[in-house]
């Protein structure tokens, strides 16, 4: 058995495609909690399509009509953040725990790449975290609606859902 450690990969991509669309036909709300840390890297999967199958999740949320909440609950980087109902995707509401993490990838990775000749990568990998790894500059570009407490998810997903069918309601009459 081979564990994908929270990645994308071709089966997980086609599975919540399904099920996006089930949602979607029967006008079922989606509530996504994303802790994605990136499509799973490998030839198997690039033989298999994994480009193919991750375009088929992110043409479900995009095409989704119903109200779609999203919570990043660790990590979301890259394009499996992008596909799991971002902001980007058009998604109504995105909260983030303090404990979210949203780049373009990891904070060693990334530090990796662009120090890799300096000698205190230790520096710079915690300047990349203080500046990168967190969900509050997320908010201020408009990614994320607002950070939320662990506690008070439940209450931001009934107001969200709330507001969004009034909405909906509100616009059919005006």
């Amino acid at each position: 058995m081979f564990l994908a450690h929270g990645c994308l990969d071709i089966n997980a991509s086609v599975k919540a495609a399904r099920f996006v669309r089930f949602c979607d036909s029967f006008n079922i709300p989606i509530i996504t909690f994303v802790d994605v840390p990136g499509f799973l890297p490998g030839t198997a999967q690039e033989y298999g399509g994994i480009i193919r199958h991750g375009a088929k999740l992110l043409f479900a949320f995009a095409e989704a009509t119903v109200p779609k909440i999203t919570i990043i609950t660790r990590k979301a980087y890259g394009g499996a953040y992008d596909v799991m109902s971002s902001k980007h995707l058009r998604g109504d509401m995105n909260y983030a725990w303090p404990s979210a993490e949203i780049a373009v990838m990891g904070a060693k990775g990334a530090v990796s790449i662009l120090y890799r000749d300096q000698a205190d990568v230790q520096k710079y990998e915690e300047e990349y975290i203080k500046k990168f790894s967190n969900p509050f500059p997320a908010a201020v570009r408009g990614e994320t609606f607002s950070y939320v407490r662990i506690t008070y998810t439940g209450l931001c997903f009934s107001k969200g859902i709330f507001k969004i069918s009034h909405f909906e309601w509100y616009a059919l009459f005006t």
